[in-house]
């Protein structure tokens, strides 16, 4: 059974995302800003975080840096503005995915359930290979790991999805909405293309020299992104 951690400094929405996850199986922890947030993924084996932006004491942007620096595990924001600046922040520090306030309990659930699938093994595919390797990028799909020249690169579940989905297809372009739709199991929104950019842009940071002129991530102006085969450093 999968542990939740929800936290938002209003009572009631903490109380709302505890039945609507218990109402599928999952165990909850609560916190109420960034500061209880930051140590309840200390002193818990927690699989997934649902987490408010807006917060006193300690914001949730704050509390996601915190996060990253000591665990990969999934991170969902909750933010009561709908514009993209917030969210774009909130992926530019780590967050693999947002959702807007007054949200809907069906999406909220299918949000963190796509989030959780991505994040653990569930041994399917058996048709599926579990090495992947490009030039001196290797991904297995198996442990979750990557090495980039045989050093190992620490992902976020959400980057090691793309980077995995454009290794399964080398040298092919998939566009923003098609990269968008395969790892977040979702219908291309409003913002998708930004949002694809931002874990892109992460990705060149791990796992590149030059993030600026990337040997195996590349931009096709106006179409989309490919990750080069056969390319070398």
């Amino acid at each position: 059974m999968y542990n939740i951690l929800i936290c938002d400094d209003e009572r009631d929405i903490v109380s709302a995302l505890k039945i609507y996850m218990q109402s599928e199986g999952f165990n909850t922890i609560e916190a109420y800003d960034g500061f209880e947030a930051v140590e309840s993924v200390k002193n818990n084996e927690i699989q997934l975080v649902l987490m408010d932006i807006m917060m006193p004491r300690c914001d949730g942007i704050t509390a996601m840096v915190k996060i990253r620096e000591i665990s990969n595990i999934p991170v969902i924001l909750l933010t009561a503005k709908s514009e993209d600046t917030d969210k774009i922040l909130g992926l530019n520090v780590g967050a693999d995915d947002y959702i807007t306030k007054p949200f809907n309990p069906v999406e909220v659930i299918a949000r963190v359930k796509s989030q959780l699938r991505r994040y653990m093994q569930l041994g399917g595919g058996m048709c599926e290979p579990s090495d992947y390797r490009i030039g001196g990028i290797s991904l297995n799909d198996k442990t979750k790991q990557v090495f980039a020249d045989g050093e190992a690169v620490s992902l976020t579940p959400t980057e090691f999805e793309i980077l995995k989905l454009l290794m399964k297809h080398p040298g092919e372009v998939l566009s923003p909405k098609a990269i968008y739709s395969a790892v977040w199991n979702d219908t291309a929104e409003f913002g998708a293309e930004s949002t694809v950019a931002v874990h892109i842009r992460h990705l060149r940071e791990k796992i590149e020299i030059n993030p600026a002129e990337p040997h195996y991530l590349k931009v096709v102006w106006a179409r989309g992104y490919k990750i080069e085969e056969g390319a070398d450093r």
